[in-house]
């Protein structure tokens, strides 16, 4: 009974109580976050993990002095059932705030507004209405900002029905729009900006009720001291600019993704390259490689502009990443000789790692997709393309398999994750339509160092007797009309 009674006397003259959230967090050292894989919250990107709430958040535990340690939950099914149980301090889901959550989760803006979208497949009947869908059905991923919305409207639109779909995330269901598999789905508008361009059948109806903003999502059972602090620091990140610069990094660049005709490359072909057409040849030869398609890469990141920066923050004609400059030995990237330079050099190096036995064009058409999204990902895409009996050495083969890295159902089979498969496929597509109007326009007796030894494309023949570029596999002549720009930049090592 007396050491009861100390205890209390020892609780009363000390204050002690139990420590806040936010003082567990800096005793323990780390920020518990929970999140599922998506482009517009967190994935592996060609330097690391990235996304707009990963990034956010990151920058959100460096405030707080201690370490960010990520969970990569399933689908938000699982966010929600971590958080519930407080296992996790914050959770990145994608999700607005909804009625459902106000007793069992604290929300907090995070910066990027959306709504839901209804799409439908180009052959199925426009809608324009919830009435337009009385008989169809409306196919959803699970614990979405979708389903609430549509309860909602139950009440005007009483024959709309839907169906959930627990194990796709937006990727997968837009994949069965496209194909006409799902007549009709609803998708977050911000999900259907940074996929859409992948999928060009896929129509935008109408939206289901008003923008609002995207939250991070935390435990009821917490105190307020963690949330207090992430109020604190949201609107100071608002107030620097930073939320602006995240919110044009990952999103403001994909309104500029537009069908570039023919003229406008023959235009820049008549008006910029001769300006580097005598960098590209001379770093070519350097690095044993063919001019012509050093100038095509360069084209499709910069549209051969020496003081290109994008939304990410690359710059230079090759558009080349703080960390590979560093690595290849480039001091200075807005400099077109510099610049170029590193390009042709860090081509090389990514299309000596292509395996020896896969045969040219090929081993070049993998180079530039690994120039793109990363050696990883390829070898996981060629690892797909062999277990569906197809071949791994082969481009046009791989390149269906490609896509698929964007889709739960299929990135979670490997070993690197999810990547924005369809990026390298056009990528590769874009270089060898330029590729082929330069080859067109000039003759390589005159233009090619031809004593090389000619393991890049459009040098030698095939053994069948066919010329390289024609041998490869059936992309359309490129004198009618280009394919999407995509800006994309070349991965570190």
């Amino acid at each position: 009974m007396s050491v009861l009674v100390c205890a209390l006397v020892l609780l009363t003259v000390t204050g002690c109580s139990q420590p806040s959230t936010l003082q567990e967090i800096r005793n323990e050292g780390v920020l518990h976050v929970i999140t599922r894989v998506a482009p517009s919250i967190y994935y592996e990107g060609r330097d690391g993990p990235t996304g707009y709430d990963y990034e956010l958040a990151k920058l959100f535990a460096e405030e707080l002095g201690v370490e960010l340690r990520l969970r990569v939950a399933e689908d938000n099914t699982e966010v929600l059932s971590v958080l519930s149980k407080n296992f996790a301090h914050i959770g990145l889901a994608g999700l607005s705030a909804q009625p459902l959550f106000e007793n069992q989760y604290k929300t907090l803006p995070a910066g990027i507004e959306a709504q839901s979208v209804v799409v439908y497949n180009r052959d199925a009947d426009r809608p324009e209405t919830l009435s337009d869908l009385a008989g169809k059905t409306l196919h959803l991923v699970s614990d979405s900002n979708h389903e609430y919305q549509l309860e909602a409207h139950a009440g005007v639109a009483p024959d709309i029905s839907w169906e959930v779909h627990h194990g796709l995330d937006a990727a997968g269901i837009l994949a069965r729009v496209e194909t006409g598999e799902l007549s009709y789905a609803v998708v977050s508008s911000n999900e259907l900006k940074l996929n859409h361009v992948f999928f060009p059948q896929v129509k935008q109806g109408f939206t289901l009720g008003e923008p609002k903003e995207l939250t991070w999502l935390f435990p009821s059972s917490q105190d307020a001291s963690l949330i207090t602090a992430a109020k604190a620091f949201m609107a100071k990140m608002e107030a620097d600019g930073t939320i602006a610069q995240l919110s044009e990094r990952f999103y403001g660049h994909l309104d500029h993704l537009n069908y570039v005709g023919a003229r406008t490359f023959m235009h820049h072909v008549e008006n910029r390259l001769p300006t580097y057409k005598a960098l590209f040849k001379d770093h070519a030869s350097m690095f044993n490689m063919d001019w012509r398609l050093l100038a095509a890469i360069g084209y499709q990141e910069s549209h051969w502009r020496p003081n290109a920066v994008s939304p990410t923050g690359v710059r230079g004609l090759m558009m080349l990443t703080r960390n590979t400059a560093d690595y290849i030995g480039i001091n200075n990237r807005l400099d077109a000789d510099e610049s170029i330079e590193g390009g042709a050099k860090y081509f090389r190096m990514v299309h000596e790692r292509i395996p020896e036995h896969i045969a040219e064009p090929d081993r070049t058409w993998f180079a530039l997709a690994s120039y793109n999204v990363g050696f990883g990902h390829l070898e996981d895409a060629r690892r797909l393309t062999e277990s569906a009996g197809k071949n791994p050495d082969r481009w046009m083969d791989v390149k269906e398999f490609l896509p698929l890295l964007s889709q739960k159902e299929w990135y979670k089979k490997t070993r690197f994750g999810y990547a924005r498969g369809h990026e390298p496929v056009l990528y590769v597509q874009n270089i060898r339509r330029y590729y082929d109007v330069l080859a067109r326009m000039t003759k390589p007796t005159e233009d090619i160092d031809t004593s090389t030894d000619s393991q890049f494309v459009g040098l030698e023949p095939n053994p069948d007797g066919h010329s390289r570029a024609e041998a490869s596999d059936e992309e359309p002549d490129m004198r009618a009309s280009l394919p999407p720009e995509l800006g994309m930049i070349p991965p570190t090592l």
